[in-house]
């Protein structure tokens, strides 16, 4: 009997954002890596892109509200379908960018906003961050651009995608509240409910879990330590086994009641203990977006 033919999987990077945040940028860098990138397609034609032999090249495929049928369901159904295929590796890549600073580009190149051509800049912004909100929440990849010029964002694709073609692999860890549901597109998730909450003591309860002050408090309940250690050495044990089989990112998310202060404390010092060895890591807390800058690659 013949061994079974393993058939190569093809990788695609969706990239995506608001507008004005750099995903025309970005697709340009990944087609320069020797992507073959793909920018605008209707949602409907992508699946059939990789139908029958795969590409000889990974593929970058720009999607943004713009797109002709573009809606946010029709672009979470194309996600789900291109993730599900056993053929596709799939990353999305978001964009994303402060919404004063995508006023300011807009008016620095006095352009009039796709979603709002008649109307005010920051009427279209609005409209596009409410439309990408959920998109954004599952993105494999964050880059907040808002501090970035064009050079530094070259450099910083060019980080996450191994240009020297050697396997990179995106770790994404994140913090939600069990009150909103599960994060879409989570590899593992972890329940630390368990834990000793500080929105009971009242002078903890306004904080996060990146003050010092929740976290002394997580950390000493007994339980935590040996619930983290667990964890890590078994992220520890999955590193190399995605390498291994051809995946480009894992996504680990920690949710407790609010998502504010244990789920926080723990996706910080998984975050470090995973930078501090050499590991690309990004931070999400879904529950803290909009409160203050919380996506940050280590």
């Amino acid at each position: 009997m013949k061994p079974k033919t393993v058939q190569p999987r093809t990788r695609v990077v969706l990239v995506t954002g608001p507008s004005g945040a750099g995903r025309s940028t970005s697709i340009k860098v990944l087609e320069d890596m020797g992507f073959e990138a793909i920018d605008n397609l209707p949602l409907h034609l992508m699946p059939r892109l990789l139908e029958g032999p795969g590409p000889d090249r990974p593929l970058a495929l720009g999607v943004d509200t713009r797109n002709r049928d573009f809606s946010t369901a029709a672009l979470l159904d194309l996600i789900d379908q291109l993730a599900a295929r056993d053929a596709t590796d799939l990353t999305v890549l978001y964009l994303d960018c402060l919404s004063d600073i995508l006023l300011r580009r807009f008016s620095e190149t006095r352009r009039r906003h796709p979603l709002a051509p008649a109307e005010s800049p920051e009427i279209g912004i609005k409209r596009d961050l409410d439309l990408m909100a959920p998109i954004r929440e599952l993105a494999d990849i964050l880059i907040d651009t808002s501090d970035l010029n064009v050079h530094q964002l070259r450099a910083a694709i060019e980080r996450w995608f191994a240009p020297d073609g050697s396997t990179s692999l995106a770790v994404s860890v994140q913090s939600f509240s069990y009150k909103r549901g599960l994060p879409r597109g989570i590899d593992m998730v972890f329940d630390c409910r368990f834990l000793s909450n500080p929105y009971w003591q009242p002078s903890l309860r306004e904080l996060d879990g990146r003050d010092p002050r929740v976290a002394t408090h997580v950390m000493g309940d007994a339980r935590f330590a040996p619930f983290f250690e667990r964890v890590l050495d078994l992220t520890l044990v999955l590193l190399p086994a995605y390498v291994e089989e051809g995946k480009s990112h894992l996504s680990i998310a920690f949710g407790c009641t609010g998502g504010q202060h244990r789920s926080v404390v723990l996706v910080e010092t998984l975050a470090k203990a995973l930078a501090e060895g050499g590991q690309q890591v990004s931070i999400r807390h879904r529950e803290l977006y909009g409160r203050e800058t919380d996506e940050r690659p280590n």
